[in-house]
């Protein structure tokens, strides 16, 4: 499948943005009731896919798991406003090594040490992975315009 990327940055500085931010994502899909969900998770961008790790038995894995089609977004919650949204198909499978799970907690959390993320850690086995496959990507950029206007 390829990207649409549109919006105020190139692929490479989506890329970028993605592989550098510490924003959670906010995945958007729609339960067997016809309502919409947003979820937020981590995630790590890793080639042209935005990695996430739910438990199995979570209803998000649920409605996943029944319609594969997201949206997402990821941004500050503060100005000046700047991120990337898309839409994209999901796929989910065990969870493996543990390493995805180890670069979301040293991402998110700065370690494995905590208590949190030794309970993560224990429990991994009951993990899935959520891949994420792009195909729209728009980006948005108002830092400039809105350090203007201040």
């Amino acid at each position: 499948m390829t990207t649409t990327y549109r919006g105020a940055w190139k692929e490479a500085e989506v890329a970028e943005f993605l592989q550098q931010s510490s924003f959670p994502i906010r995945l958007a899909s729609v339960g067997a009731d016809g309502f919409p969900r947003v979820v937020s998770l981590w995630f790590r961008h890793q080639q042209d896919q935005i990695l996430c790790v739910s438990h199995r038995d979570s209803h998000l894995i649920k409605i996943l798991s029944a319609n594969p089609r997201v949206g997402f977004e990821v941004a500050p919650n503060e100005p000046p406003y700047y991120g990337v949204r898309g839409q994209a198909l999901v796929s989910l499978e065990p969870l493996g090594d543990k390493s995805t799970l180890h670069e979301l907690l040293s991402r998110y959390l700065g370690g494995s040490d905590s208590g949190l993320g030794q309970w993560l850690l224990d429990r991994s086995d009951e993990e899935l992975l959520i891949t994420l496959k792009p195909s729209r990507i728009y980006s948005w950029d108002y830092r400039e315009r809105m350090a203007e206007a201040v």
